[in-house]
């Protein structure tokens, strides 16, 4: 069952700014990762499923409701985190929980002890002495607190630090267990790849690879690293017909595209000369990325 459908959204802010013709749909019980550097469109796409924008065409729905018509019953039901923290002024973190606490009509609040456990939370200080990191477990803490079924996570682990984000990433994997849906945009790859069971990769507003996670892991397209002993054998094999991923004639050194059914024929090609080193890489999430941002000259955000 299609739990959250994103139908042909656009909404275009002009210079090429925007979304256009965005469609993902994810299943129930599925973690789908929204992956692009900043400003690709991640955050306008997520704003639309949360409500806060109408589209300009297409549409966004939650469990088969509009989102932009249902947005203040849709908002009570889903687990969100922004992307950017704005916490009120002249409050402890203690008060803001108590706050939503009211606001959710939250009575048990045995699940919020378990969270500001397993996230190391102290909120008994305020929020304007709060560090960038504090102030996130305190949203985390805050996104998830009435334990809901639907998780829009929007950079969910910026300015988490290593071992937070880890924590995270385990306690993702653990809600996906417990039969949740997830929708998580990232530009930080071990984050996606860790927690998504589907991926779709957007850039400059508009999605352009949409697979499933495991299909990649086991890709039949390998990368090999091959290390010559001599300029001269370097180039015997440079000048044969392989795609190549990066070329470094000072370390003697290749990387190449091969399919698994052409791997018998790579290692024909290269038993004649002097080798160094061989070493198989297995395709991974950040490679296949970057095949679609090789040309850009800067990635900013992606990490």
């Amino acid at each position: 069952m299609s739990i959250i459908d994103v139908s042909n959204l656009t909404k275009d802010y002009g210079h090429g700014r925007g979304v256009f013709d965005v469609a993902i749909s994810v299943e129930k019980g599925e973690c789908y990762g929204f992956l692009g550097p900043n400003g690709a469109g991640k955050t306008t796409t997520i704003r639309h499923l949360m409500g806060f924008s109408k589209p300009q065409k297409g549409s966004t729905s939650i469990m088969g409701r509009d989102s932009w018509k249902n947005s203040a019953m849709l908002q009570k039901m889903i687990g969100y985190l922004p992307g950017e923290i704005a916490l009120p002024q002249g409050i402890t973190g203690t008060g803001f929980l108590n706050m939503m606490k009211r606001m959710r009509g939250l009575g048990d609040d045995s699940y919020l002890k378990m969270l500001l456990e397993k996230f190391e939370l102290d909120p008994n200080i305020g929020t304007k002495q709060m560090s960038l990191g504090v102030k996130r477990k305190l949203a985390v803490v805050t996104a998830f607190m009435h334990d809901p079924d639907i998780l829009i996570l929007d950079e969910p682990t910026s300015g988490l630090d290593p071992i937070m984000q880890q924590i995270f990433i385990d306690y993702i994997e653990d809600e996906k267990k417990r039969g949740k849906t997830i929708f998580l945009s990232s530009h930080i790859f071990h984050e996606v790849d860790a927690t998504c069971d589907k991926i779709a990769i957007i850039k400059d507003g508009r999605v352009i690879s949409k697979f499933v996670a495991n299909d990649l892991k086991n890709k039949s397209d390998k990368v090999y690293r091959v290390t010559f002993k001599t300029i001269e054998d370097y180039r015997k094999f440079e000048k044969l017909p392989y795609q190549f991923a990066s070329k470094n004639p000072d370390k003697l050194r290749l990387r190449v595209h091969v399919l698994d059914d052409d791997v018998n024929q790579l290692i024909t090609d290269i038993s004649n000369l002097g080798i160094a080193d061989f070493h198989e890489f297995p395709t991974t999430l950040e490679d296949y990325f970057m095949k679609f941002y090789k040309e850009d000259r800067v990635f900013e955000g992606v990490k």
